[in-house]
């Protein structure tokens, strides 16, 4: 009955956009080649699919943001819990991390191009950076709000490293953990789009500024719609991961 009711609000949700959009078209006075009707994108949206350019740029999109996302996931987590442990340590990373995070990692854009080039690589150093600091502050803060009672037990139970990261720490960490990582997604895949639209020949993003080139609005409007379906299947993705993690480990679902 809940799945009912939310698939049920998607659509109703969903109705009401596109009547606002198609109200917008007939009451403004823009151009339709500047702003297209919901028709008019929807039959872009299938001149793209039939042209077979469409599943290529978001199987390419994909690829990179997957590469990039799990990396950075990987290697945060990695860092976090073991910084969480060493707060005298992290109150000397602490500062630096603080004053790289707020950098916008489109900002960095420039040097990574002139390091790796076009191509797959900076799209995927910018999803790396874009997750990386959610992430990594999530874990480490999670990692020290664990409740003492947990590692006094594992004390008497004579648990040490590794064991006591793997089988201790990051189970009772991971709720705050997911929250990081659930956090990471979106950004990762907002700025997926944005470095690929300056450091790549192909995706989702290139086609954005492809479309733009051509003045083809109706193809713009249709690649940021297929962006934004794409990110709600990504956030769905990950509340189903995150729930299985958490019940494998005894947590609420």
């Amino acid at each position: 009955m809940r799945k009912l009711r939310e698939v049920k609000n998607v659509v109703v949700s969903l109705i009401v956009f596109v009547l606002l959009w198609q109200i917008l078209f007939i009451t403004s006075d823009f151009n339709e080649n500047l702003f297209p009707s919901p028709y008019m994108a929807l039959q872009a949206l299938v001149e793209t699919v039939t042209k077979g350019v469409l599943f290529t740029n978001i199987l390419t999109s994909l690829y990179r943001f997957l590469i990039g996302y799990l990396a950075s996931i990987i290697v945060a987590v990695a860092l976090g819990l073991v910084l969480g442990q060493l707060p005298g340590v992290f109150q000397y990373i602490n500062p630096v991390v603080q004053l790289i995070r707020p950098i916008s990692p489109t900002a960095w854009m420039p040097f990574i191009v002139l390091l790796f080039g076009i191509g797959d690589v900076p799209a995927i150093v910018i999803i790396f950076i874009a997750a990386f600091f959610p992430v990594l502050l999530s874990t480490v803060t999670a990692v020290r709000n664990i409740n003492p009672v947990y590692l006094k037990v594992s004390q008497n139970f004579a648990i040490s490293q590794p064991e006591l990261t793997w089988k201790v720490i990051l189970p009772a960490a991971f709720p705050q953990i997911a929250s990081g990582i659930h956090l990471a997604l979106g950004s990762a895949w907002i700025f997926l789009v944005a470095g690929e639209m300056v450091g790549a020949q192909s995706g989702l993003g290139y086609q954005i500024i492809d479309a733009r080139n051509n003045i083809r609005a109706d193809i713009l409007l249709a690649t940021i719609i297929v962006i934004g379906v794409i990110g709600i299947i990504l956030d769905g993705l990950i509340k189903v991961i995150e729930r299985r993690i958490l019940a494998a480990w005894g947590g609420q679902v």
